[in-house]
């Protein structure tokens, strides 16, 4: 594969993966950034909004804005920090998604039936690459962060 290739191939995968969020995303009524964001909240959180913004790449405006339509919707909740009563953190709301759950479950089985064609070296090759680019893209965005 000449690099050509693999520049395209990057690009080709990225626009695939935002556009299959945005179609997800839709069923519910967010935007990708915003089911993104929940996802990211759900997973790994609670996150004070500053800790969401710098690891989102958004401003302070930004978030707020995010949180304030993800709490709307039902998404997220706010509390108070409780080892800094100043400060509020957000949590994903214990809500079901089954539209979200369906379309997951769905993505998750046709992905594991890639992965089984590779023999076990090179299914470890490829998720080591995966983890890592992974990694790689959420120090690019923390490294990006929000612009004044």
């Amino acid at each position: 594969m000449s690099t050509a290739d693999e520049t395209h191939l990057g690009r080709d995968l990225s626009s695939a993966v935002i556009l299959y969020h945005q179609a997800v995303a839709a069923r519910v009524g967010l935007s990708a950034g915003d089911l993104k964001t929940l996802e990211l909240i759900g997973t790994h959180g609670p996150f004070s909004a500053s800790e969401l913004a710098r690891r989102t790449g958004l401003t302070a405006a930004g978030i707020t804005s995010v949180i304030a339509r993800l709490a709307r919707g039902g998404h997220v909740v706010r509390e108070t920090d409780p080892t800094d009563r100043r400060r509020a953190v957000i949590r994903a709301a214990d809500t079901d998604h089954p539209e979200l759950a369906e379309v997951f479950t769905r993505l998750g089985a046709a992905l594991g039936g890639v992965i089984t064609d590779y023999d076990p070296a090179q299914r470890a090759a490829i998720v080591s690459y995966l983890r890592r680019m992974i990694d790689v893209l959420r120090e690019q965005t923390i490294l990006i962060g929000p612009q004044p």
